[in-house]
């Protein structure tokens, strides 16, 4: 009985152990298979892909599975371009296209989705698929493809049209939409599919007013040649592979090659922003400031209406003339708290011309609110307001930098016998010249010059009341000490030409493809000298019109930006080293120059 009642026990504790795995199997439920990465297969499509003489202004192809369709409007290009955009809708396993615009006779149409088509549930894309018909008798087949980069950093550049018109002209760009088109892909590359045999102009175009010709202001591309498309039959070697790493066949297999396949555009915006005045700003009583939306030839026109500054004011001005800061010297004219006055300045007008326009405008101070305890502080106090300046004097000062003195409104007058730069000779210290340089047109940059030496001391005195601002205000006492770098912390780098261009001018980079130093080549070499130890880069580019800047270029002149060059690699330079190359600019081809870890979609920087 006992042996009996064990097995009962042992049965009932199985049973048990067997219910509770089942249902903790049951509350898991399926593990499911391997993920699915297969795109969408198209199944069948009325009309054909291919289809002649058809006259329907709706498509339908079907799939395999449910799909959905993606930012059409960003990824789909439909050509001929279309005024109104076909309406592209993905409805179960079905993706439809409706024309709004009448078809045309005896034309070719071509679909490029992209990667807008993608499976419902895990959204793989089935990427570059294209579909074509025909309105007429034939189908036109030919290509013209090529690669699209920026003109200034060789970036490539996507998601831009590039188009092609059969008239010989170059007024057609102005004035009429492109014939067919294509869109560059991340990589910069694209494809014009479907086209007649003929001869073609072709541009690429930032095309923000979304009418598929230029307008001024938009980013362009253009090659000088005319394009010829045609085909070849050519043999190429095929890899039929047995898995990922063994390699089952090599066989030779006879394909269509369709040319041109490696036009090279280079992607530019010309100097041709609109004039607009911007805005006033006004953040302190003193001075007011105008901004302007870009460069301009002249100083605007000023004409006060509420005060008269009778010439008592100093203009501050960039180069470019965009941003302007008028300083006020008589008191009754900065402390009226608002400015009324005309503006008369040069603003393009709607075909981007320049045309005078006058604007009144209001120009307040707006006053900071203050805290009562702060404002009581300041009541209080009876300390002395000083004219403020400063210095770039350090402890590590850069063995080739002028020691700059920045003040924060206009000098009036400077006593030089109260300013003293001394330099460190054991413990004593020895008066060096003087050298004042006035560095900006508003005397609030200046500029004390000297060769200093390698890991020497040096010392600026300013006595106070030394120097006196355009409004009464002296200085306080100054004392800067500066410490110059050692040689040994500087690496240099010499360029060697493999054969000397005096248009070629070189640029130094960092790591994130900035400038940091510009320099003329030189028949013996060129000398970027006291550099920081650490990584560089280098381009070059033809200053064809020698005014020591890269230019860009203007499709109205059809004249190309001025030609830009990569060295291939980084140079990792040390302290107290100097780096010789010799680099010739065309030596490797213009699309292989640029480092990879510099390079990146130059599409999203333009914006287009």
């Amino acid at each position: 009985m006992e042996i009996k009642k064990l097995i009962f026990k042992i049965f009932v504790v199985l049973s048990i152990g067997l219910m509770v795995h089942a249902c903790a199997n049951k509350a898991q439920g399926p593990t499911g298979g391997p993920k699915d990465e297969t795109p969408p297969h198209v199944m069948k499509s009325t009309p054909q892909n291919g289809a002649l003489n058809f006259k329907k202004k709706e498509i339908q192809i079907i799939f395999d599975e449910n799909v959905t369709v993606e930012k059409p409007s960003e990824t789909i290009i439909i050509s001929p371009p279309q005024a109104k955009q076909p309406d592209v809708k993905g409805n179960a396993k079905v993706v439809s296209v409706t024309f709004e615009n009448d078809l045309k006779d005896s034309t070719t149409y071509t679909i490029n989705f992209g990667s807008s088509i993608v499976d419902l549930n895990e959204k793989n894309p089935l990427k570059d698929y294209r579909f074509a018909f025909s309105t007429g008798n034939e189908i036109d087949t030919l290509q013209i493809s090529g690669t699209l980069i920026n003109a200034d950093d060789l970036n490539p550049v996507s998601s831009v049209i590039v188009g092609i018109y059969a008239e010989d002209i170059d007024t057609v760009f102005f004035k009429k939409p492109f014939l067919r088109i294509g869109k560059t892909d991340e990589n910069g590359r694209f494809t014009v599919d479907n086209c007649k045999p003929g001869k073609y102009r072709i541009y690429a175009l930032g095309d923000v007013s979304k009418d598929y010709f230029y307008q001024p202001g938009e980013n362009v591309a253009f090659i000088d040649s005319l394009a010829s498309p045609y085909a070849i039959r050519e043999e190429k070697q095929d890899t039929v592979w047995k898995d990922t790493l063994t390699i089952d066949t090599v066989r030779t297999i006879t394909v269509t090659r369709f040319l041109p396949d490696n036009l090279l555009f280079k992607y530019f915006k010309e100097n041709k922003k609109r004039q607009y005045f911007v805005k006033s700003e006004r953040k302190n009583p003193q001075s007011f400031t105008l901004f302007f939306n870009t460069m301009a030839a002249q100083l605007p026109e000023i004409k006060p209406l509420n005060f008269d500054w009778n010439n008592k004011v100093l203009i501050q001005k960039n180069t470019t003339l965009d941003t302007l800061t008028y300083w006020l010297k008589d008191s009754s004219v900065y402390n009226i708290d608002t400015l009324t006055m005309t503006l008369t300045y040069q603003k393009t007008d709607s075909i981007f011309q320049l045309v005078p326009q006058t604007d009144t405008i209001n120009v307040l101070m707006r006053k900071a609110a203050v805290n009562p305890k702060a404002k009581l502080k300041k009541q209080a106090t009876t300390e002395t307001e000083f004219y403020k300046l400063n210095t770039n004097a350090s402890s590590g000062f850069e063995l080739y930098n002028p020691l700059l003195l920045t003040f924060d409104a206009p000098l009036d007058s400077v006593d030089l016998t109260k300013i003293k730069l001394q330099q460190k000779i054991d413990s004593t210290f020895k008066t060096l010249p003087l050298k004042w340089r006035q560095v900006d047109s508003t005397q609030m940059l200046f500029a004390i010059d000297y060769k200093w030496e390698p890991e020497k001391q040096y010392e600026l005195h300013i006595d106070s009341a030394a120097i006196s601002s355009i409004y009464n205000l002296k200085n306080n006492k100054l004392k800067a000490d500066l410490k110059i770098k050692s040689l040994d912390e500087y690496s240099a780098l010499k360029i060697l030409p493999a054969a000397f261009d005096s248009l070629i001018v070189y640029q130094l980079l960092d790591t994130k493809d900035n400038v940091l130093a510009l320099k003329k080549s030189q028949p013996k070499g060129t000398l970027f000298e006291y550099l920081k130890p650490g990584d560089f880069y280098l381009r070059a580019f033809t200053d064809k019109n020698q005014n020591g800047k890269w230019d860009t270029g203007d499709i109205s002149t059809r004249t190309q930006p001025e030609e830009m060059y990569y060295y291939p690699k980084k140079f990792s330079l040390r302290a107290n080293w100097e780096f010789e190359e010799t680099w010739d600019v065309k030596a490797v081809p213009l699309l292989q120059q640029k480092p990879t870890e510099l390079k990146k979609d130059g599409g999203k920087k333009q914006g287009n």
